[in-house]
C-alpha cells in the first residue's frame, strides 16, 4: 500500500498493481490520486484505503498512515505498526525502506493502460 500511495502521489499516475521483487510475485494493489485525495484497494487483504493527504486511512488495520511528500521522496509513519518508512519513486519503480525492519523493498509499478509496468514498458 505504501508503494502504491507513494507512486500515485508523487507522479499523479494511477497504479494498477505492483511487482514485489522481494517476494518475486505480483501484488494486487491499486491506487490513484486526485488533487489531495488518494484512494485505493489492496486485493491482497481485500480492503480499501484512502483519504486526504497527508493522512491515509487503512480499512484493514483501522489505522492512519501519514505521508510527507517532497518531490520523488516520501516519508511517513504507520500508526498500526508504530513504524516509520520512506520511499523513493523512480521511473516505474518504488523503493520502500521500513525503519522497523531496517530493510529496503522494491516494487515495479503496473500501468493501468498497458500490459507491462512503467519500468518495463519504458513509459514514465
Amino acid at each position: 500500500m505504501i508503494a502504491a500511495v507513494a507512486f500515485a502521489s508523487t507522479t499523479g499516475k494511477p497504479v494498477a498493481g505492483l511487482f514485489d521483487h522481494d517476494a518475486a510475485r505480483d501484488r494486487r494493489v491499486a491506487a490513484e490520486r486526485r488533487d489531495d485525495r488518494v484512494k485505493g484497494f489492496d486485493g491482497e487483504r481485500n480492503v480499501a484505503f484512502g483519504g486526504t493527504l497527508p493522512e491515509i486511512h487503512d480499512e484493514g488495520t483501522k489505522a492512519y498512515l501519514s505521508f510527507t511528500i517532497e518531490g520523488d521522496q516520501v516519508r511517513g509513519f504507520d500508526r498500526a505498526s508504530g513504524g516509520h518508512f520512506e520511499a523513493r519513486v523512480g521511473e516505474g519503480v518504488v523503493q520502500v525502506f521500513d525503519h522497523a525492519r531496517g530493510t529496503w523493498f522494491a516494487y515495479d509499478v503496473q500501468d493501468a493502460g498497458a500490459a507491462a509496468s512503467y519500468l518495463r514498458s519504458g513509459t514514465a
